[in-house]
């Protein structure tokens, strides 16, 4: 079954395209997305509360000031972050946001602090400080991926009803930039994410269906995702580990990574893969995103698209990332 998945794969999704056709690839690929949030994610309703805003300071440094935000999702749902907000934005001026993720068991302090005793420093290095720093906008979310069993018990109660934790974290994140988009400061077509690890699982799934995020950076996650999920041959696989919840349906007859990386093109996309990261050997990521790349070069779009492998671990190198997201937010640098 994992041998032939990919061969249905190309068979469903590949060959349904006219890739000389890269200015109507949104609606070409307009089904897919529907039966990817429909049948694998799973859709709930709109966000039907006022988003009622609730901010307080939290940080304030020379270049930025920090505020907690809480806003309203459904009854008893709210999304809640940090936003940052550089100093020294003149009146009239809006400004590109990075949306920064963490990953499993995270808040969003890990992604700010820049604490080095900070057990979370070694993998995020504070990027949405740094980002922030550098005249960028962010805004770290809390997505609802912590409290060990107390967050998977609650996906083995939305899977029997065809859904997931994606199908309540994408209405938060819509309803982030919702909010996002109210403020004066900031620049409603340039909303860009980069998510580490389960932030990256985010990375891949959020903006495949939120067209209004501009792009979307896979930090320490990126994979031959089906491989992943099933093989009893290599170390890296989840057949042996506690993460029960992570399975999704019928995934390897749908959408592996490259699959939905389709699904955010044509906005950039990048990969961010560190040589020492224990998720998977590079071998399986650069496999799977050799499928990307021949994408954008079949769109014609090949400089919206690339990978940065780093001599590291499981973390934020935050180097060709940044550059990225300079370059694709039209953000100088100083």
């Amino acid at each position: 079954l994992l041998r032939f998945s990919e061969y249905e794969r190309t068979d469903n999704f590949w060959k349904n395209f006219d890739y000389s056709k890269a200015n109507e690839w949104e609606q070409q690929i307009s089904p897919h997305k529907k039966r990817f949030w429909d049948e694998v994610i799973g859709r709930f309703p709109k966000a039907d509360k006022p988003i009622n805003p609730r901010t307080r300071q939290i940080l304030e440094t020379d270049k930025w000031t920090a505020h907690e935000v809480v806003l309203d999702v459904w009854e008893d749902v709210f999304a809640w972050g940090y936003i940052l907000v550089p100093k020294g934005i003149k009146k009239g001026e809006q400004r590109p946001v990075v949306v920064c993720q963490h990953g499993l068991e995270g808040v969003p302090n890990d992604t700010v602090t820049r604490d080095t005793n900070d057990r979370s420093f070694r993998y995020y290095k504070g990027f949405a400080a740094e980002l922030a720093d550098r005249g960028f906008i962010t805004f770290a979310p809390h997505n609802p991926y912590r409290g060990r069993d107390a967050f998977r018990v609650l996906q083995r109660k939305a899977n029997p009803l065809g859904k997931t934790l994606f199908s309540i974290i994408i209405p938060q994140h819509n309803r982030i930039i919702d909010w996002l988009e109210t403020l004066p400061y900031v620049d409603p077509k340039r909303i860009g994410f980069y998510g580490l690890s389960y932030g990256g699982k985010t990375a891949m799934r959020v903006p495949s269906l939120v067209p209004r995020y501009c792009l979307s950076i896979c930090s320490a996650d990126f994979n031959e995702w089906i491989r992943k999920n099933t093989t009893v041959d290599a170390r890296y696989s989840y057949m042996f580990t506690g993460e029960y919840e992570i399975f999704e349906y019928n995934l390897g007859h749908t959408f592996n990574y490259a699959e939905m990386a389709a699904l955010i093109a044509p906005r950039p996309f990048m990969v961010e893969r560190g040589h020492k990261d224990g998720v998977a050997p590079d071998e399986w990521v650069a496999y799977e995103y050799a499928k990307v790349r021949r994408l954008y070069a079949d769109l014609n779009l090949p400089g919206k698209t690339e990978i940065e492998y780093f001599q590291g671990p499981h973390s934020i190198n935050g180097k060709a990332t940044f550059d990225f997201l300079h370059r694709h937010l039209n953000w100088p640098k100083e």
